[in-house]
């Protein structure tokens, strides 16, 4: 980076563009399940989610490829959110004549577009931090800034529920869209290398696996995203459910908690490591899923510190696990191992998620129109079972020793 001038105006670009970034992900992504309920579209929730992480497995080979051989990080990054703007504009007439099969292919289309911005964003940032890399946990935090905008935006304007909310997100993509061609040119890094399959899917970061330690967060980690999918997918309708209004505005204090937590990161790991730190998160987890359990019978306020436990859950999982990988991958295939990760978390994890608690959601909540809250439970045990059992084994298994960053990936 230049110093001076051009210093804060670089520094100043990439805070917009995390902060846009996250702003359009969090202006529909929180509460789009309440939209579908309210619209009679309630069964199809759990298969929208399952396709949004299933286009997080599947875009790098449909836009990740692009950006890394034949065009300019920034143009690519323009280019998803303009499209991905496009086709948020049919989503509102899709969901109002109940159309659920275009429902899901919208949904599953935006996200090809959206999914590939996420690795995008991070890599136009680090690139052009430079020897500057400590700033970007600076950048990152507008991000969540980002979304809790976006999601007290939507609240503010009553739109938790309503179909509106597609256009909302279509504006600021359109918006980051056409302020991503203003940011400093950033050539394709993969350009005129050969192409490889295994190169779009981390194959090379298998290796690690046999690593025990590697091996066992992998595992814990799509445990984890597990209950993150569930979460995601069905929060919001139970807020609605519980008689909350601005829905969107009270999931905001989530991303708000996150930005409070994540500055106690360094001081906790002093006191108790990197090993028990996680433990902590994959613990917060069941924790967060007990609570909206008890929230049906024992007063709503328990769902709001369900809501607030977010930068514990988050922080302590996704931050730290991402340190960790950093830790005992070898500088080779920190890349591809941390894409693996994502892949654990956005991909596998949230699609198994997505997937049964939409079936059990279906069988239980759905089946029954009006029933009782007690009807929920069946939903959130699910989640504090794959929580529990990432934890114990996280616990049992994981032999915390701090790695070289060049150490052969054979060790």
């Amino acid at each position: 980076m230049e110093s001076g001038t051009g210093d804060t105006r670089l520094f100043v670009q990439l805070v917009v563009m995390m902060l846009l970034e996250f702003a359009v992900f969090g202006s529909w992504f929180a509460t789009v399940s309440l939209v579908l309920a309210t619209h009679g579209l309630p069964t199809i929730i759990g298969t929208a989610f399952s396709l949004a992480a299933l286009a997080a497995i599947v875009s790098p080979m449909v836009f990740g490829a692009i950006g890394d051989r034949f065009m300019a990080s920034q143009k690519a990054l323009g280019l998803a959110h303009l499209l991905g703007g496009v086709t948020m504009l049919f989503l509102p007439f899709a969901v109002r004549s109940g159309a659920g099969g275009l429902v899901l292919a919208l949904v599953f289309v935006y996200m090809l577009f959206f999914q590939p911005t996420l690795g995008l964003t991070n890599a136009i940032a680090f690139r052009h931090l430079g020897a500057n890399q400590r700033r970007f946990p600076y950048v990152r935090v507008f991000g969540t800034v980002g979304w809790v905008i976006a999601g007290q935006l939507v609240g503010w304007m009553g739109l938790s529920a309503s179909t509106n909310l597609f256009y909302v997100t279509a504006a600021f993509s359109f918006l980051l869209g056409l302020f991503s061609f203003t940011l400093p040119a950033t050539p394709p890094p993969a350009k005129g290398v050969r192409f490889s399959w295994g190169d779009l899917v981390g194959a090379k970061a298998f290796r690690l696996l046999r690593r025990r330690n590697y091996a066992v967060l992998m595992v814990c980690a799509l445990l984890v995203a597990v209950s993150l999918g569930v979460y995601n997918t069905y929060a919001s309708t139970y807020l609605g459910a519980l008689g909350f209004t601005n829905v969107a505005g009270l999931m905001s204090v989530g991303q708000a908690s996150e930005v409070a937590f994540i500055v106690t990161i360094p001081f906790v790991l002093r006191r108790v490591g990197m090993k028990w730190a996680l433990f902590a998160g994959m613990c917060m987890w069941a924790v967060r899923c007990v609570l909206l359990i008890e929230a049906a019978g024992h007063g709503s306020w328990l769902a709001v510190g369900a809501i607030a436990v977010q930068g514990v859950c988050q922080d302590f999982f996704l931050v730290l696990g991402a340190m960790y990988v950093g830790e005992v991958a070898p500088v080779e295939l920190a890349v591809q191992a941390q894409s693996m990760l994502i892949l654990m978390v956005s991909g596998f994890g949230q699609f198994i998620g997505a997937t049964i608690s939409g079936q059990i959601y279906d069988a239980t909540v759905g089946a029954h129109q009006n029933g009782p809250l007690s009807d929920w439970t069946a939903v959130w045990v699910f989640p504090v079972f794959s929580a529990v059992i990432a934890a114990v084994v996280w616990g049992v298994f994981s032999r915390h020793h701090r790695t070289p960053q060049n150490a052969p990936a054979e060790a």
